[in-house]
């Protein structure tokens, strides 16, 4: 192998490498060739790029969610509840709006549940899309470096191989 690898095309690159042909890579096996023949990087901040394709909706969901799975959450949420039955409970009692068994406590109970689920949901499906991401560079990543590794045992065995051809002589 005396050729540069700056100098061979992709097709050229993908046979030699990886035995096949151009036209049967997935795009990320692609992305790599054409970076390893370009001479480009292939790692780029995941986190960074998604973060910045989030609409207003996206990014509302994701802090309802993070503060609906805090501590500071649950100790509001069970001060409020506390303090609401307390009320109704003890120093209301009379007159109290939402008398024992608290109906009106039990409905926002579960308007809080119905609203705060697909919030939860829509920022879990945002995580796995952004780690499926993450994967597929990381992929991207791990296969450019083998075929890189590759080429440089390609280069090493050509100039080796001269000497010991020339040493056995």
């Amino acid at each position: 192998m005396t050729e540069n690898t700056s100098e061979k095309t992709v097709d050229q690159l993908v046979d030699e490498l990886l035995g096949g042909d151009s036209a049967a890579l997935d795009d990320s096996q692609l992305k790599v060739v054409e970076a390893i023949v370009n001479s480009e990087t292939v790692a780029e901040n995941v986190d960074e790029a998604y973060q910045n394709s989030l609409s207003f909706g996206d990014r509302l969901a994701d802090k309802v969610a993070r503060f609906g799975g805090s501590w500071l959450f649950i100790i509001l949420f069970l001060g409020v509840m506390l303090t609401w039955m307390l009320a109704n409970a003890v120093i209301l009692r009379n007159g109290a709006f939402d008398p024992y068994p608290f109906i009106l406590l039990n409905l926002m109970l579960s308007t809080v549940a119905a609203i705060q689920a697909p919030f939860i949901l829509m920022s879990q499906n945002r995580q796995s899309e952004k780690d499926r991401l993450k994967a597929e560079q990381n992929y991207e990543v791990s296969l450019k470096i083998d075929l890189e590794l590759q080429l440089l045992h390609e280069k090493l065995d050509s100039l080796l191989t001269p000497e010991s051809e020339s040493n056995s002589n």
